[in-house]
């Protein structure tokens, strides 16, 4: 005992010994308790707020959702705390990793609403719970008639009459021009406030999360669209080849932008009839959908969601008549940066809202994963924004592969894939067009507006000029400034100089899959199956636990072996390549 005891003595000397040593770091620890606590307490009212003016849009609920905003602000954009944050960083040597990122984070966190300029922030606030409420409240008309955007999304995906089709497209596009005044003005606000912390514009400040500046992120996209080109090229004229048939026209050099399902061309599903498992759905209700989702983490061993996550979620579309408003698009909420997790989705029973749940689950796993004491509130996020992105999209990967589909029943065990259709279906419906999307028009758009300031009489030139360079695609009928079609896309408006983060978790999730069904499963990976591997969630886990304390890039090559590449995205559809050449032998491919 005399032994135990001096050897405890010993160690509490040594403590208060490290800590005489280094009052730095105390100091850091100090400050990081009153930083955490004050931050995670803000980020739940904000949150809250924000939860109700995107479930139920009413003027109540974005008066909330200001006044949250501000509350959230005034702390996070304290200049205290960026005093101090600085005072500190100055002397990193003496600071731990840990530290270190945490206060950057600080820094971080304040440049988004730095109340070194109170009158500015509160002005950006404001443009933002106006922008939403405009956009989250837009009723669409098709010939008169009120139409929802879930009803824009099913009647492209299922009408042939080329005439409703481009009615259709264009009533997509009516939110724009009202959306474009407050986005002009949001602009020059989001910019303000980026420099008030010494970030050139909004985009730098974004991508700095990235350790990256705007050139070294819009180059890197450019070096994943230049690798993927020659696939993209093959894929882009099968597809208008295919579309041109379907529709009874000449094969056009740039496909019609209402010819294709989507409202952006971001995504080119409904071309492969042979990987159309929508009929498999029938008989499924949305409970089942995200029921089976969650079932695919703790089949892998990860903890269940939280009970409340299933009481407080918002699953599913407004009844009709229910007079309630709703933002329409999928996404996962960590309330309390605890255990308050919910999902704002409209499921239905079909192929694409099964994969959506298990992809938006994805993200609330990801959140159940590093909240824990090791991880510091600031530090709750992903290891980059691009991976919480890439980890959702890797489970819906997961969860479209025949093996899974099987498995759960959604399709027979005697199935017999046309394993050409469900790869020639990857490609077009969740990767490959995706990334001259997501790389190419959206990344250098929203650069040459925020980062470039593109004169707002230019922007909707600007817009099509890039959806016909990248994406191959040229509006049904002319689209002059009067319009501003980049608008009608959520991310422009309420999550900007993002969507890279995308197209970084596309390349991302082919990484992390092809180590999954190589190095774990010992399976192919384009028809594999993660259910029920303790293995592969074990290693999952391996990576989402750590939240943002380890650099990512590092994080990457520890579990995978290579930095961010294409490598594994090329070797995915490599089958496909051949298959593609053969088929549009004597074509002209590509549109210049």
């Amino acid at each position: 005992m005399k032994t135990a005891g001096r050897t405890l003595i010993a160690a509490l000397l040594l403590t208060i010994a490290a800590r005489a040593a280094n009052p730095t770091e105390d100091r850091a620890q100090d400050f990081l308790r009153l930083a955490n606590a004050g931050y995670q307490a803000l980020t739940r009212v904000n949150s809250e707020a924000q939860w109700l003016a995107a479930t139920d849009v009413t003027p109540e609920h974005d008066a909330g959702s200001d006044v949250a905003g501000k509350a959230y602000a005034a702390f996070t954009g304290n200049p205290a705390l960026i005093n101090e944050a600085k005072e500190l960083l100055t002397h990193r040597s003496e600071l731990t990793d840990l530290t270190i990122r945490q206060l950057n984070q600080v820094l971080l966190n304040a440049a988004e609403g730095p109340m070194t300029n109170p009158s500015l922030v509160a002005a950006r606030v404001e443009a933002e719970t106006r922008q939403a409420s405009t956009m989250n409240s837009f009723e669409f008309k098709l010939r008169g008639k009120p139409i929802t955007a879930n009803q824009i999304d099913d009647l492209l995906s299922s009408s042939t009459d080329l005439a409703e089709r481009q009615a259709v497209w264009e009533a997509s596009k009516q939110s724009g021009p009202a959306l474009k005044p407050g986005l002009i003005k949001l602009r020059d606000l989001r910019n303000g406030v980026a420099q008030e912390l010494g970030h050139m514009d909004y985009f730098a400040l974004e991508v700095a999360s990235y350790g990256m500046t705007t050139e070294e992120m819009v180059k890197m996209q450019d070096d994943f669209m230049r690798e993927l080109r020659p696939l993209f090229l093959q894929l882009h004229t099968w597809a208008k080849y295919k579309l041109a048939e379907k529709f009874h026209q000449p094969v056009p050099k740039r496909i019609p932008a209402h010819w294709i399902n989507n409202r952006w061309g971001q995504e080119w599903e409904g071309l492969v009839e042979a990987a159309n498992i929508d009929d498999r759905f029938k008989g499924r209700t949305p409970e089942w959908i995200v029921r089976t989702a969650e079932s695919f983490y703790t089949g892998m061993g990860f903890e269940p969601l939280p009970a409340s996550f299933w009481t407080k979620s918002d699953f599913y579309p407004v009844p009709s008549g229910d007079p309630r408003k709703k933002n329409t698009h999928a996404s996962c909420w960590h309330i309390d940066l605890d255990h308050d997790i919910r999902s704002l989705q409209n499921i239905e029973s079909n192929a694409d809202w099964f994969f959506t749940a298990h992809h938006e689950l994805g993200h609330g796993h990801y959140f159940m994963s590093y909240t824990r004491p090791e991880v510091p509130p600031l530090l709750r996020i992903g290891a980059n924004p691009g991976f919480h992105e890439g980890i959702g999209e890797l489970i819906a990967l997961a969860s479209s592969q025949v093996p899974y589909l099987k498995f759960r029943g959604v399709l027979p065990a005697d199935f017999q894939a046309d394993t050409t259709a469900f790869l020639l279906n990857d490609a077009l419906a969740k990767s490959i067009p995706f990334m001259f999307w997501s790389s190419g028009t959206m990344t250098h758009w929203e650069a040459d507006v925020y980062a470039r300031n593109l004169p707002t009489a230019e922007w909707n030139a600007r817009w099509w000029q890039y959806v016909r360079d990248f994406q191959g695609i040229e509006p049904p009928s002319d689209r002059g400034e009067e319009w501003c079609d980049a608008a009608t896309k959520t991310h422009i408006n309420d999550n900007p100089c993002y969507y890279y983060s995308y197209a970084v978790a596309t390349v991302l999730k082919f990484q992390l899959h092809d180590h999954i069904a190589r190095k774990i499963l010992h399976q192919p990976p384009q028809a594999c199956n993660y259910a029920e591997n303790a293995e592969v969630g074990a290693w999952l886990k391996s990576i989402l636990d750590k939240g943002g304390t380890e650099d990512w890039r590092t994080l990457l090559r520890e579990k995978t072996g290579e930095d961010l590449s294409t490598r594994a995205m090329v070797e995915y559809f490599k089958p496909l390549m051949g298959w593609l050449e053969e088929q549009n032998r004597g074509r002209q491919i590509g549109w210049e």
